[in-house]
């Protein structure tokens, strides 16, 4: 196996056309779709959300949903049958423990480039996983990704 080629690698999706475009450029890493994993990370259900308040929408529903929503939209661009993961969470923590449980050797995220006042108070999930990672991570940048037709 090539020295550049990786046994996992792990693509965040936030429904955005660059994470999107994030699996193409996490192909190139691999042999065989089989081995690359998609991953989005569900915000928690406020506690004053109807659904929440109702017991209406239980998380294991949300998930199924995206979850099956990712798998066919992956498909439908064109990308395969690709290994899909939805969490409840904190998208940085959700996905650097993800990526360990499935000993990913590479996560490729996309960053929305956010700077500044914005960046410094929520934060960035691109940092975030940068800096709780175990593996390497490949941040792209949204001016070096074209955004889907």
């Amino acid at each position: 196996m090539s020295r550049l080629k990786k046994d996992s690698v792990l693509v965040p999706i936030d429904f955005s056309d660059f994470s999107y475009q994030a699996i193409p450029i996490a192909k190139t890493y691999i042999e065989e779709t089989s081995v690359l994993n998609v991953i989005h990370v569900l915000s928690p259900l406020h506690p004053a959300d109807p659904a929440a308040m109702w017991d209406t929408l239980k998380d294991d529903e949300r998930k199924q949903k995206v979850q099956s929503f990712l798998g066919k939209k992956v498909y439908d661009l064109g990308y395969g049958v690709i290994n899909v993961e939805v969490r409840i969470g904190d998208p940085g923590m959700q996905i650097s423990d993800y990526a360990k449980e499935i000993e990913a050797d590479l996560i490729v995220i996309p960053s929305h480039g956010e700077r500044g006042f914005l960046q410094n108070l929520i934060g960035s999930v691109a940092e975030r996983v940068v800096r709780r990672a175990h593996c390497p991570v490949l941040v792209l940048k949204p001016e070096t990704l074209s955004p889907i037709e």
